[in-house]
């Protein structure tokens, strides 16, 4: 599978992680992939299908889809080889692109047709599908964010929150960046909705798990209970409810499916979040 990311030029670098081209063969045909992520994917191959949660039915997207930061665990099914080109974008990065509130979109995967309308994203694809190579489709791409880009209002404040959030890896109390920013709790809390689609508490325990997460080694023995208690968890139920409701998995199932990853795969581009979900 072939990988190829690229951070874009100012100012969408201030929105935006990277963008990417991706084409080759899933490693499984199903992948849970956890938060945090934000995302926009421009499909130019078979469609794939996506389920938002354990509880609801997958979906398919042919043209491509646009997710803003998931509240539970997502699980892509890719077809026998996948070609596409995408943006991770930072928490904040997505709502300049957005017609409407990222609440709305919250644990509902949209099309990309639905974001930016039929007519535009089919002369999108058509002039990707005709690019030569990755890094002219990356260009090409950029330059559409950049027409699309749009002033957004309190954006610096939801920007300077997150940022202070994800620099925490979560363990920030949310007060004191309502107090920082002088502004009310509700205030605060409509505005992340609005232009992430969760509240700043939501955000932080995203951010806690990833940092969680993050830190284990598969490979190593794991003291669960130190470290839920490490990470500011109540208890290592707390701990385990949260990791089923972020990855769909127990941690014990957690640790089994990245050893068979890295066991079966090693050194693959996607060896970091995504999980065999099969």
């Amino acid at each position: 599978m072939e990988y190829v990311p690229r951070v874009p030029r100012p100012p969408l670098d201030g929105l935006i992680d990277d963008l990417y081209y991706l084409e080759g063969e899933s490693p499984y045909a199903r992948l849970t992939l956890p938060p945090p992520a934000a995302l926009l994917i421009v499909n130019l191959g078979a469609p794939f299908r996506i389920r938002a949660g354990t509880d609801v039915e997958m979906a398919e997207y042919a043209d491509g889809c646009v997710v803003t930061m998931p509240t539970r665990a997502w699980e892509f099914g890719y077809p026998l080889r996948t070609r596409s080109v995408g943006v991770h974008f930072k928490p904040w990065g997505l709502a300049p692109f957005l017609p409407m509130p990222a609440a709305e979109l919250c644990d509902r995967p949209v099309t990309v047709e639905q974001i930016w309308g039929r007519p535009a994203v089919a002369e999108l694809r058509d002039r990707l599908a005709t690019a030569v190579g990755p890094h002219e489709m990356l260009t090409l791409l950029e330059e559409e964010l950049m027409r699309r880009l749009c002033e957004t209002a309190g954006l610096g404040l939801i920007r300077h929150a997150s940022r202070v959030i994800a620099a925490t890896g979560g363990a920030v109390a949310i007060d004191d960046l309502r107090v920082a920013a002088g502004v009310s709790s509700t205030h605060l809390a409509q505005r992340f909705k609005e232009l992430i689609g969760v509240t700043p508490k939501r955000l932080a325990r995203t951010y806690r798990f990833a940092a969680t997460v993050l830190s284990i080694d598969p490979a190593g023995p794991i003291d669960w209970a130190d470290l839920a208690s490490g990470a500011g968890y109540f208890d290592q139920a707390h701990f385990g409810h949260e990791f089923r409701a972020f990855t769909g998995l127990t941690p014990t199932r957690y640790v089994e499916a990245r050893q068979r990853f890295m066991r079966e795969h090693p050194g693959h581009v996607l060896d970091s979040w995504p999980l065999p979900a099969d």
